[in-house]
């Protein structure tokens, strides 16, 4: 695996994982590219295994989501789900890529699907495993105040302080993966990334026919990632 970083289209400093070059040994790299997406609260990492799988029949690459890992951006403004699908659009750019599936899970497939949605010219397919729901008004508002709250103590606290009280509520893998990103991570931009809240993916299930490119949809087991709605 080699690691790089790469701009933002606004400059912040983005962080990525991928196996290394092939070089002039082996020829050039024909494996049809992935990129892989962590979910909200790991990073890259969490991914690991996934692309070991792949890779020998692919190119995986994957990168730290901007907030997270060593992909720092510490300005709330600049978590927005425009800017997140930007970001898939600037790595394939960096590591010239025409074109890539993606595989994302929980926040990471909703990026997939944003992506997928404003460059079909440059997703080829996605995966999304545990879907995260369309919240209604009510539902929407709720989160906000919760990743409001989550944010004011990182913020004040640290990073597993803000993170402690949830990870009850998680299954014991996804409370591992976290605890272990958190030393490779940077508070103020854990705390920026929860800004993400106050923008809406999309507001309804008919938004999702902008994406037209093939995908698969794998639902999780709680009621953030609902089965009718994967099912829909």
């Amino acid at each position: 695996m080699r690691t790089f970083t790469y701009p933002g289209r606004d400059g912040c400093p983005l962080f990525a994982t991928s196996e290394a070059d092939t070089g002039i040994d082996h020829g050039p790299d024909t494996r049809p590219p992935v990129v892989a997406l962590h979910g909200g609260g790991p990073d890259h990492r969490s991914m690991l295994p996934l692309a070991r799988r792949l890779a020998d029949r692919h190119r995986v690459v994957l990168p730290d989501i901007r907030g997270y890992g060593r992909s720092v951006c510490a300005d709330p403004a600049r978590h927005t789900w425009d800017q997140y699908a930007d970001d898939v659009i600037t790595l394939l750019d960096h590591q010239r890529l025409a074109v890539a599936a993606v595989i994302g899970a929980g926040l990471g497939g909703t990026i997939a699907l944003r992506a997928a949605a404003a460059y079909p010219d440059r997703i080829s397919a996605v995966v999304v495993v545990s879907l995260e729901d369309i919240e209604d008004d009510e539902a929407k508002a709720a989160e906000t105040v919760f990743l409001d709250a989550f944010a004011r103590r990182v913020a004040d606290e640290g990073i597993a302080a803000g993170w402690e009280p949830i990870l009850a509520d998680f299954a014991p893998l996804i409370g591992t993966l976290v605890r272990e990103a958190i030393p490779r991570s940077d508070p103020a931009s854990i705390a920026a990334a929860a800004a993400i809240g106050h923008d809406r993916a999309f507001r309804r299930v008919a938004d999702l026919a902008a994406v037209t490119v093939p995908a698969l949809i794998v639902s999780g087991s709680d009621a953030r990632h609902p089965t009718a709605l994967a099912a829909e």
